[in-house]
Order: C-alpha cells, then structure tokens, then sequence
C-alpha cells in the first residue's frame, strides 16, 4: 500500500506546477509528467506486461511441481508395492560405504619404478 505521506508529497507537488498555470499549458503537462514519472519510479512500479509474463511463469512453474509431485507419489507407490511384504514392515536397510582400496606396501613393487 502506498504510505500517505507519498502521496501528500505527489499532490504538493502536482499543486506547485499548477500554480504556474499562466505558463503555456504543454509546459505544465510536461512539469506535472515528471513529478508523476518520478513518483512512479521511486515506488518500484512493474509494468503490466512484466507482471503478465511473470505470472505466466509462475504458471507453468507450478504445473511443473505439481506434475513432479504426482510423479513422486507414483514412484513411491510403485517401490512400495514391489517390495516384499517383510520388507515393509522393517525399515530399510542402511546402505553402507564400500572399503576404500589398502595402501600399497612399501616394499611391494620397489622394483617397477624407474621402468
């Protein structure tokens, strides 16, 4: 919401370029587009275009995570019902990580460098 006090600025302005009405009236159209234009900037205003392209994809964004929710819920379905029965009711097993390879011996291979 625009704060009061914006707007009471914006109208005293507009006010002062209308005080000069005797000048010619182009030159106080174009004194009150710049106070107005200015306005408008410092209220970090989109264009309605703008808006209309980000909400169209804010859209298709949202039908997007709509179809990959509905494809989780199926993945899930099917890994649930391919499992055993036994295997449902325990939790799965911790996946552990494989040994890394041993250390070569020092002594083991002394003779290949150099080659």
């Amino acid at each position: 919401m625009v704060s009061q006090d914006r707007i009471s600025r914006l109208a005293q302005q507009i006010g002062e370029r209308l005080q000069g009405a005797s000048q010619a009236p182009e030159e106080v159209q174009k004194g009150i587009q710049q106070v107005v234009r200015g306005a408008f900037d410092r209220l970090e205003l989109v264009s309605r275009e703008d808006f209309d392209i980000l909400m169209d994809v804010l859209q298709r964004t949202r039908g997007r995570v709509e179809a990959l929710e509905k494809q989780v819920a199926a993945l899930e379905e099917a890994l649930e019902t391919s499992r055993p029965a036994a295997d449902r009711e325990a939790p799965a097993p911790a996946i552990e990580a494989p040994e890394p390879p041993a250390a070569p011996e020092e002594g083991a291979g002394a003779g290949e460098t150099g080659r």
